[in-house]
């Protein structure tokens, strides 16, 4: 084999096996919107984030948005700041809106540099603690929480979501 050609041939399987490990690391699709989250399934969602944060002895406020981004329940436990009510409902809608846990963009953040830009994109909350509510592989809504530290939010929040499956 003429080095030219070896040369191409390299280069060729380079190309490839760069585009296959680009293609393997690109992030499915976010599920898409079903049917909106009904009462019933909000109140399940919120039993259990609310066993949750009190199991843990977490105040903390649990708002639950359909898919359009509505308050369907919001519930602030004895002894959580009033601040995290706005907080909570705005980790909801960001995970609704963007159709992902706002963990997402908390990591992203989180790693810098290009990345930072995301501080710019409207309704797009950064902080952990945002979880879309999902159903037969469909977004129904999402549950926000607020009050602690961002992981433990997330924690409560995906309690809440888990209950609703």
């Amino acid at each position: 084999m003429s080095p030219a050609r070896h040369l191409a041939v390299v280069l060729s399987a380079a190309v490839l096996f760069t585009a296959a490990s680009a293609s393997a690391q690109t992030p499915p699709p976010p599920p898409a919107y079903g049917t909106p989250i009904n009462l019933e399934q909000a109140k399940k969602a919120m039993a259990a984030a609310e066993a949750e944060a009190r199991k843990n002895n977490w105040p903390v406020v649990i708002a639950i948005l359909d898919t359009g981004g509505l308050l369907v329940m919001l519930q602030r436990l004895d002894n959580t700041q009033w601040g995290s009510i706005e907080v909570a409902k705005d980790k909801a809608r960001s995970a609704v809106a963007f159709r992902r846990s706002t963990k997402v963009f908390s990591d992203a953040i989180a790693q810098g540099g290009a990345n930072m830009r995301l501080l710019n994109v409207t309704g797009a909350s950064v902080i952990e603690g945002g979880v879309p509510v999902i159903v037969d592989g469909k977004i129904i809504g999402a549950i926000g929480v607020s009050g602690v530290t961002s992981q433990q939010d997330a924690q409560v929040a995906q309690a809440g979501a888990d209950a609703v499956k």
